[in-house]
């Protein structure tokens, strides 16, 4: 069964790539739009074990775009809805949980040494360096999302060093605070679509509960300028950024 499983990826990596994609550990950081496809399709290409970390429940809004909410899942753990599809993919994948937030007061609960790739896939810039530097300081490779609300054109994204980036906002900060550390080179997905202003925002509408933890502290604000999004754009960063994992993992590039 797990030889028919994944044949047709054998097909193009072989089965030398395809034991070392079972014996990686992959940790995702955000559960989300970008991160949830990021998660499908490494269980879909043989990933052994998947360490997920997320803090947030699934809720109504998330269904426009996150491939683990569903009307059945509104109100799980996205960490918990993201572990039972694993599993209905891959019974024998190894799933680790944590229902927190990457904050850096919660970034020593990580041993990064543990981990053979790690994907950066949350939307704030602290947590996000935090990730970056950790992965750095082990030796893990780390690739690491940029802006993906407010985009429309899915065939704009692609994978540079952050040092290549432009126009997206928040690969500017990225780049700037990776210049202030030291940090000579990152991997990322970006897109570079000029971001969209919303049309209205939606925050005060009943049934959303996607406010964000606050950067320090853990709490939620209580208000928050909410990003539109689509079905398609998140997606197609979360799919190339599983593709490099994939690819950097079978050392086939």
């Amino acid at each position: 069964m797990m030889r028919d499983r994944f044949s047709r990826t054998e097909l193009l990596y072989g089965a030398e790539a395809m034991e070392r994609l079972k014996a990686s550990r992959v940790a995702v950081f955000g559960i989300g739009g970008v991160g949830g496809y990021v998660v499908e399709a490494l269980a879909r290409s043989g990933i052994g074990a998947l360490d997920l970390i997320d803090d947030d429940r699934v809720c109504p809004s998330n269904i426009n775009r996150q491939i683990i909410a569903t009307e059945k899942t509104v109100g799980q753990n996205k960490v918990d809805a993201a572990k039972e599809r694993v599993h209905d993919i891959n019974p024998d994948c190894e799933v680790r949980t944590f229902k927190t937030f990457f904050l850096p007061e919660t970034q020593d609960l990580f041993d990064f040494h543990d981990y053979d790739y790690v994907v950066d896939a949350i939307d704030t810039v602290t947590g996000k360096l935090a990730i970056i530097e950790k992965a750095k300081a082990a030796g893990v490779p780390v690739i690491s999302s940029m802006g993906a609300g407010n985009k429309r054109n899915a065939a704009m994204f692609e994978v540079a060093d952050i040092y290549r980036t432009s126009v997206c906002p928040l690969a500017k900060v990225i780049r700037h605070e990776c210049r202030k550390r030291g940090i000579d080179s990152l991997k990322v997905v970006y897109s570079k679509e000029e971001p969209l202003k919303p049309l209205k925002d939606p925050s005060a509408d009943s049934g959303n509960c996607e406010d964000r933890p606050e950067e320090t502290g853990g709490k939620r604000r209580e208000k928050r300028s909410i990003p539109g999004s689509t079905a398609f754009a998140p997606s197609v960063a979360g799919l190339i950024m599983a593709g490099e994992v994939i690819n950097d993992l079978a050392e086939c590039l």
